[in-house]
């Protein structure tokens, strides 16, 4: 029996025509704008997002801030661990505190929201930086609390206490501006 030759393969004209790419491609919903004015190459580009429009627009000063942070909060904390009769002193200038575990502590708590602080400065995400920001601001919110009825309660007031309560106030406004700074849209052009 003789083998029946397939027919000869046909080549597609899709690939050709102008008309038929433009009608696919309208299909796929790739080439044309989508509502931020965005034209996606692809459709894998529109499932996955662009990540020009995640990029964070950063503020002035943003990554000096984080590093300063970094570093105090580091610094506070080891000197909490290593030497914590010397850290109460310089804040309440009062008798050694009869107990230490409770500053170190203390240092051990700032020690991890240092390693925040550190991650959040190599990152480019907007959302960790704008929660380590608001862990700051909170901490130092606390901080404040906390220092002021200590204060109160003891009825003395200490130079050490006055400047820290000053320097935490301040914090507070750095943090809480840059936190808003982070999340403000960006003005379209």
């Amino acid at each position: 029996m003789a083998a029946k030759q397939p027919p000869p393969l046909m080549k597609k004209h899709s690939q050709t025509d102008l008309v038929s790419r433009l009608k696919t491609r309208k299909i796929l919903g790739v080439g044309g704008e989508d509502d931020d004015g965005e034209v996606h190459r692809s459709k894998i580009s529109q499932v996955l997002g662009n990540e020009i429009k995640f990029a964070v627009r950063e503020p002035l000063g943003l990554r000096v801030w984080q590093l300063v942070s970094a570093i105090m909060f580091s610094g506070v904390a080891i000197m909490a661990l290593a030497f914590p009769d010397q850290l109460y002193d310089a804040v309440f200038d009062e008798e050694p505190v009869s107990s230490k575990t409770p500053i170190r502590l203390y240092g051990g708590a700032l020690l991890s929201i240092s390693l925040i602080m550190w991650n959040a400065l190599y990152t480019a995400e907007k959302v960790i930086i704008r929660w380590s920001l608001l862990t700051e601001a909170c901490y130092f919110a606390v901080q404040f609390l906390v220092t002021t009825v200590s204060l109160v309660e003891s009825s003395r007031i200490a130079t050490g206490a006055v400047l820290l309560l000053a320097s935490r106030a301040l914090f507070i406004l750095i943090s809480v501006y840059y936190y808003y700074q982070v999340g403000r849209r960006p003005k379209k052009v």
